[in-house]
């Protein structure tokens, strides 16, 4: 159909990738890395604008992210895949890390778009993130040349069931830094600017995370989303933890070079415990092995960040870390680490190399169980005023 000349159309595919949503691009159909291009996918979600009422944003973090996809150069991967993470109501576009949700719809994307040969029953997807510069393997059920959509996979935050994607993140231990624990430590303190002092554990796997006791903030560690992106005073001290574990590891040069940053991961944990989750749902104590709520760019997340968890089970398993300190000893002699977030409860499974040497250590396996499904695919049209 024919368009106003104030307006273009580019492909665009609308993807649910675990908990969260994305628009997903082919990198020849946007513009090149830079002002214009940062431009244009503003201009496609609607930011900056609380409601993204002009754009195709959801109005929150998890469903204002964008995937620019391409077929790879290397000999090692199939896809080559940027992610962007734009805020709702500042004009941000950011390339700092990955998402490992929108991650586990890249697969079926670059099978369904022809970009990967479908081998079935599983097709095993080579993925390079450019953010992190490091392999993900996406392992996608086929049916009919196509990723298969149906299935009996559950995953807590998203309702009914579908075809089970396992993505495996072994290969991202140091993903910013070449290192799981940057600093070299397992307890780093960092001092806030009133005085207090805080214990952390700064890991680096899937993305750069902070981990912090929740009590060390005053928190029970199951609260909801809602509470705690509304405490501003609580938000503004996790927004100075994550500046200055930034600094510390290389990311800022000053810890407050970005107000409420997004890297590194801020991850609240706790010893396990009933509550209700945002859904009304009972979450039971023993069903789970640590209660998590993640924060980046000054908002609490609604479920947990599949980097974030990537990063927890590695670090569940470095002996003495902020994380590794709330679980039952009988954790690290399972291959699984349960989390609790604020939509339930995720299974990571963890596996260190045999002989794996306490703290720095690399895993045979760090995963997690997705689904994700194609919802809409046509053209975006965007007014032409983007630069």
């Amino acid at each position: 159909m024919d368009h106003s000349p104030d307006q273009i159309a580019v492909r665009c595919v609308l993807m649910r990738g675990g908990t969260s949503k994305a628009l997903f691009f082919h990198e020849q159909d946007v513009p090149p890395p830079g002002v214009r291009r940062d431009r244009f996918l503003l201009r496609a979600m609607g930011t900056p604008d609380v409601l993204q009422i002009d754009g195709l944003g959801g109005s929150r973090l998890v469903t204002s992210k964008v995937a620019i996809i391409s077929k790879s150069p290397r000999a090692d991967a199939d896809v080559d895949y940027t992610f962007a993470q734009l805020d709702v109501e500042r004009a941000l576009v950011s390339y700092d890390a990955n998402c490992g949700n929108i991650s586990s719809a890249v697969g079926p994307f670059a099978i369904d778009e022809g970009l990967v040969d479908a081998v079935e029953p599983v097709t095993a997807v080579r993925i390079f993130n450019t953010n992190t510069q490091k392999m993900m393997i996406a392992k996608v059920q086929v049916a009919g040349g196509k990723a298969r959509v149906l299935g009996d996979c559950a995953i807590a935050g998203v309702p009914g069931t579908g075809a089970e994607i396992l993505m495996d993140y072994a290969g991202t231990v140091g993903a910013k830094t070449g290192k799981l624990l940057p600093t070299g430590n397992v307890i780093d303190v960092i001092t806030l600017e009133d005085g207090r002092r805080v214990e952390v554990t700064i890991g680096d796997a899937a993305n750069p995370c902070v981990f912090i006791a929740a009590k060390d903030l005053g928190l029970g560690g199951s609260e909801l989303p809602i509470p705690i992106t509304n405490d501003r005073a609580l938000i503004e001290t996790i927004g100075e933890i994550q500046g200055k574990a930034g600094a510390m590891i290389g990311l800022y040069r000053q810890w407050n070079d970005q107000h409420l940053p997004g890297l590194p991961l801020a991850i609240m944990v706790a010893p396990p415990e009933n509550y209700v989750d945002v859904n009304g749902v009972v979450q039971k104590e023993r069903e789970m092995d640590a209660c998590e709520r993640l924060v980046f760019l000054g908002k609490c997340h609604d479920s947990m960040a599949g980097a974030g968890a990537m990063c927890s089970g590695a670090i569940s398993r470095v002996a003495g870390s902020v994380l590794h300190k709330v679980l039952d000893p009988a954790v690290a002699r399972t291959p699984w680490l349960r989390i609790g977030h604020p939509l339930g409860v995720m299974y990571v499974k963890v596996e260190p190399h045999a002989g794996a040497v306490q703290p720095q250590l690399h895993f045979e396996t760090l995963s997690f169980p997705r689904t994700a499904r194609r919802l809409m695919q046509g053209e975006v049209l965007m007014p032409n005023d983007f630069g």
